[in-house]
């Protein structure tokens, strides 16, 4: 039986080395880690706990789900892959990556720019770009160091992953044929308009790397020239797949679909064990949910980065019946069934957003079995926390709740706490609901569902305290956070909020389910709100389950894993 680790979003960052200068401090600007859907220091050490665990494991083949770097930077790349080869030389390990969005950037690549903490909590600006503005920052360097590259440069820094061919795979090819070569692996791509028109490289592969197993990389990134004579090295000159994903390869890329198609022929025909993965997802993230949340939230990422119907029946028409997916950096199992076709996709999460974990599978017979690892513990995970409270010092942010995390994944689990209220509420949610947030308690909404009458959520007010319920003074944003925390983590969600918090929403969602108002009244928003929670609540298992590939059937498995108590013991639960 061979296991297969399969990671996703590392998003490595190197904390030693700041580009274009000759200092040993590269600590990005905690401000600029609350605004973000994910944390980046801590990525540095992260990493390498989730490798060594994966080696403690006694696992060789290690899938990496796409966006291995930060964010392409030239010297963060290169530092990312010489970790990957380190492992590879010293534990045996064989990597096999697909691009993400932040690896690379259409043919020519972008610019990116950072900022780092100084000593004395002001920052610097370290940029590729000789025309970005120097802000709030207190110096500017402009260093090529920076500049993210495209296909061919990115492709040549992750050469040992499986984008060339190896002396020890037993078969390798791609959509175009056997050659390695990157000039006979281009595809014409086309504005809508059809008059703008580029080469563009794939970089999907198919690769053998043990008798039997057949690893399907699918380059799942579209870069779409806008329509017009536009510049082919500028950013801007191209429409990226950051939220369309695999909606855009069925349109720009429709060649990938038949190549799927032939490979799960032939390796039903051969008796190889198939797993395909790509960046993005490739069936609604969400399980079912996006059209709740896009009628209560509106067009917001989630709900943008939803691959439609079409495409994931699409996609189950070709025969691959397993997909692992990364991009979203959450936990999650769907399944898309049509006629004896059926797609099954594994969202892997990553170690730089809540929750921090990774997934192993392994074929039993007509079985796929899937473990979910959480990496709650990592060495050095407040390496960057003294220059934090510099930061604070200087500029009178206030990091206390952040800076006491006890661990790696207590500090994910706070970060998304601060992105709920920095983030989600003020950028997300309907400014008259994202205003009762900070001001009701779980008394409240239970008492504003037994009022029959349709309310404005502006007429809603705080009331008594509830003598009834032992969970009624929980705070309304107790809530709020635990529905990202189980949106992103599913089961692994459980490990952090308390069982009878999560009994006491069921509750509520009960209660409210049972009422009837109009559309647009805050109870209906609210009983909309508690049927997406209980949707997550009750989806597919998505910790440790099986797959029949026979059927689709996706069953339960026992935990054999860091649990429950040893996380409480760690004080994160």
């Amino acid at each position: 039986m061979v296991k297969i680790a399969v990671i996703a979003d590392p998003h490595f960052h190197d904390i030693t080395y700041r580009p274009g200068t000759d200092v040993a401090s590269a600590i990005r600007t905690l401000a600029d880690t609350c605004g973000s859907t994910r944390i980046f220091n801590e990525s540095y050490h992260a990493l390498k706990a989730l490798l060594d665990d994966i080696v403690r494991r006694q696992i060789s083949i290690v899938i990496v789900n796409g966006d291995l770097s930060d964010d392409g930077q030239a010297a963060t790349m290169s530092s990312a892959a010489a970790l990957l080869r380190q492992y590879a030389a010293t534990h045996g390990l064989r990597f096999f990556a697909t691009p993400g969005n932040h690896d690379l950037y259409a043919i020519h690549g972008r610019h990116q720019s950072k900022r780092f903490i100084d000593a004395d909590g002001g920052n610097t600006l370290v940029t590729s770009d000789p025309a970005a503005a120097i802000g709030r920052s207190t110096a500017r360097v402009v260093t090529a160091e920076m500049y993210c590259g495209g296909y061919e440069r990115a492709l040549r820094d992750m050469a040992e992953f499986g984008f060339f061919r190896g002396d020890e795979v037993r078969h390798w090819e791609t959509p175009f044929g056997d050659s390695d070569d990157l000039e006979a692996r281009t595809f014409e791509i086309r504005s809508a308009d059809g008059e703008t028109v580029r080469r563009m490289i794939d970089a999907s592969y198919l690769v053998e790397p043990v008798e039997g197993l057949w690893l399907l990389s699918i380059d799942s990134n579209v870069f779409e020239p806008k329509p017009g004579d536009r510049d082919p090295t500028a950013e801007k000159s191209y429409i990226d797949s950051t939220d369309a994903g695999w909606n855009s390869m069925l349109r720009n890329k429709p060649f990938i679909f038949d190549w799927m198609r032939d490979v799960a022929r032939r390796a039903a025909e051969g008796g190889k064990r198939l797993l395909t993965f790509s960046h993005y997802p490739i069936i609604d993230p969400l399980n079912g949910s996006t059209e709740l949340e896009a009628q209560l939230l509106g067009n917001t990422s989630f709900v943008r980065r939803s691959p439609a119907a079409d495409v994931a029946l699409a996609a189950a028409a070709t025969g691959i019946k397993i997909h692992f997916s990364g991009h979203l950096h959450i936990n999650d199992t769907a399944l898309v069934r049509d006629g004896d076709d059926f797609l099954v996709n594994v969202a892997v999460p990553s170690m730089v957003g809540f929750p921090p974990a990774y997934k192993i599978a392994s074929f039993e017979g007509d079985r796929l079995e899937v473990e979910t690892v959480t990496i709650a513990s990592v060495a050095g995970y407040d390496a960057a926390f003294d220059l934090y409270r510099v930061e604070a010092a200087a500029t009178g942010e206030d990091f206390r709740d952040l800076l006491d995390a006890s661990d790696h994944a207590d500090f994910l689990s706070r970060h998304l706490a601060e992105m709920v209220r920095r983030r989600y509420l003020p950028k997300e949610w309907p400014a008259d609901l994202a205003r009762l947030v900070p001001e009701l308690t779980l008394a409240d909404l239970w008492r504003i569902a037994g009022v029959s009458e349709s309310l404005n959520a502006e007429d809603v007010r705080p009331g008594p305290k509830d003598e009834v319920h032992a969970w009624g003074a929980v705070p309304f944003m107790d809530l709020m956070v635990d529905w990202y925390r189980l949106r992103k983590g599913r089961e692994i969600a459980f490990d952090f909020i308390p069982a009878d918090r999560l009994e006491a929403y069921r509750v509520l969602a009960r209660r409210y389910a049972a009422g009837s108002w109009t559309a647009s009244s805050a109870q209906a928003r609210l009983a909309s709100f508690l049927s997406i929670l209980e949707s997550y609540l009750d989806s597919n298992p998505s910790r440790n389950f099986a797959v029949d590939l026979r059927t689709g059937r996706i069953e339960a498995r026992p935990a054999t894993y860091l649990g429950r108590t040893d996380l409480r013991q760690m004080g994160v639960a």
